[in-house]
């Protein structure tokens, strides 16, 4: 074969020269090394972020999934439960150690209890149960403390006798306890506050030495006023100056027609002068008053009376006066109140004022807010006494005032008839006298002399005498309890035309309610200067 010539042959490819060779393979070294590199870090990077990825999501899970310590206690299998178990166990069994003196067992007792109370609430604040470990050494300690107490006698059944003579000294104590508080607060609803004695004492001063005074009262004694029945009559029967103050005081200053009013005021021997001195030196809007002595009244004696006749018999006197060795007694059955004769006087209204027709009644620890006049223009139906029920209640009715065990009551009166109030009374004295209301009284006081009907006060023969003779009042006219109910609404106060201070917490007194004094401070004269001397001595 012809060979080409050199000039028009293919040009020869030359080969790589050796350093290119190293060269890539250098560079292949390299990458192979830096890509093992690199597939290790990223195995490092991941293995390390996915502990921390897996707290995360723990710490997700328990935010969600959180330990139920009450669950826990509940269960059955739960630790806890075994614990909060031995420690009420063992806290018993404490008190029964005390008892006996045993106070190295009641120590013991005591120092594991402590210990579980401090696993529990650990186990609540770091919100996981409690282990295995960490209960049975407080398991096993307080099983042995518990068997020991049990060995020493400290049995569920001494336990139980334990508690229930607990429970019966803890009885014993509170009924002790009630009973000197009713005393006690009987007590000081009994006592004369140093202000009105002082009162009593310079106004008496001025009775005794101004003739002046004496001669004025001789004088309206007989004012045609007091039998005019074009006025308006008030009866008060009290020997407390300060509550009949505030009775005449809220009275007037409440009338459309102060001049037309009429006081008629009784008190005792000894607060007679303190009355007229008062009474007489102040001025009142116009209004009359009248003020006499119980001992005035001749016929008001024992052999008209069955009241006085009862307190002058010597069983009646040791049992008002100087105690009764029967401690089921009430002590409020033995206040001064429900044995004083002014208290009792309410039932011989017809007798005290003989020319007047219709009068109201009004007790010394009322206020009067409203102009009372009206009540003179009620038509009473017939019947005696108007007067507002206390039935709303379930123990105000009759039952709750007689004992309908004696045939004699149980006969002649219904035990669910409403009761009513006396405090704030109309009574028609043309009616009382037609009805012959006292002798009525009397007759149901001649029954009661072994107190079997009753036990004491005027409302339970005021509920027999006047049974089928009283006409009911609108609420408003009057509202009770202010002198013992802390929760009277607001609303039915302000709309009284008389609230009544009955109960031992009187407004003139330290315990009265305070809430309620002002309503009887504001009819009290303080600028006067014996009250102001009084109150500040």
């Amino acid at each position: 074969m012809r060979r080409r010539a050199a000039d028009y042959r293919r040009p020869v490819r030359r080969k790589f020269s050796s350093w290119i060779w190293v060269l890539l393979g250098t560079f292949m070294i390299a990458g192979f090394v830096l890509f093992v590199f690199h597939h290790n870090y990223q195995h490092e990077d991941h293995a390390e972020q996915q502990p921390l990825l897996e707290r995360k999501i723990g710490k997700g899970h328990v935010a969600h999934n959180s330990l139920n310590l009450t669950e826990e206690i509940l269960s059955a299998r739960s630790y806890a439960r075994q614990l909060a178990e031995q420690m009420t166990l063992a806290k018993a069994y404490v008190i029964i150690a005390k008892e006996h003196n045993n106070l190295h067992l009641a120590w013991e007792l005591s120092s594991k209890i402590r210990s579980c109370q401090f696993l529990l609430s650990k186990a609540a604040m770091q919100d996981e149960p409690i282990s295995l470990d960490e209960a049975e050494p407080l398991i096993k300690s307080l099983s042995s403390l518990i068997f020991k107490a049990q060995d020493a006698h400290y049995d569920i059944a001494t336990t139980m006798m334990t508690m229930k003579s607990h429970i019966q000294a803890l009885e014993e104590r509170a009924n002790a306890a009630s009973a000197q508080s009713t005393v006690f607060g009987q007590l000081a609803a009994e006592s004369l506050p140093k202000s009105l004695h002082c009162l009593d004492i310079k106004l008496m001063l001025d009775w005794l030495k101004d003739k002046s005074l004496q001669e004025l009262a001789d004088e309206k004694r007989n004012s045609p006023r007091l039998v005019d029945n074009n006025l308006y009559h008030f009866c008060i029967f009290s020997d407390n100056l300060l509550a009949v103050m505030v009775v005449v005081n809220s009275t007037i200053c409440n009338a459309d027609h102060p001049t037309q009013l009429v006081f008629h005021i009784v008190t005792n021997g000894i607060h007679y002068g303190v009355m007229q001195a008062w009474f007489l030196s102040n001025e009142f809007k116009g209004a009359t008053i009248e003020v006499q002595t119980i001992e005035d009244f001749t016929w008001f004696n024992a052999s008209y009376s069955p009241v006085i006749k009862n307190l002058l018999e010597k069983d009646s006197r040791k049992y008002y006066f100087e105690g009764s060795e029967d401690s089921n007694i009430e002590p409020k059955f033995r206040n001064p109140k429900y044995v004083s004769l002014l208290n009792h006087l309410r039932f011989y209204i017809p007798e005290i004022y003989p020319q007047l027709e219709k009068v109201v009644f009004l007790d010394d620890d009322v206020v009067v807010q409203k102009d009372l006049t009206p009540l003179f223009s009620l038509d009473l139906h017939g019947n005696v006494n108007g007067a507002v029920e206390t039935c709303l209640e379930a123990f105000h009715r009759y039952y709750k005032y007689l004992n309908f065990s004696n045939p004699l009551i149980s006969s002649k009166f219904d035990p669910q008839a409403c009761g009513w109030a006396f405090g704030m009374n109309v009574f028609d004295l043309i009616a009382w006298r037609k009805a012959n209301v006292t002798a009525r009284y009397h007759y149901w006081q001649d029954q009661n002399t072994d107190r079997t009907l009753w036990k004491l006060g005027t409302l339970p023969p005021g509920l027999l005498s006047f049974y089928g003779l009283t006409e009911p009042l609108d609420r408003r006219w009057h509202v009770l309890g202010l002198g013992y109910d802390l929760n009277i609404d607001n609303r039915l106060i302000e709309s009284a035309a008389v609230i009544h201070f009955n109960g031992n917490m009187k407004p003139w007194l330290k315990l009265g309610i305070s809430k309620y004094r002002s309503l009887w401070d504001r009819y009290l004269d303080q600028s006067h200067a014996y009250l102001q001397d009084c109150a500040s001595s």
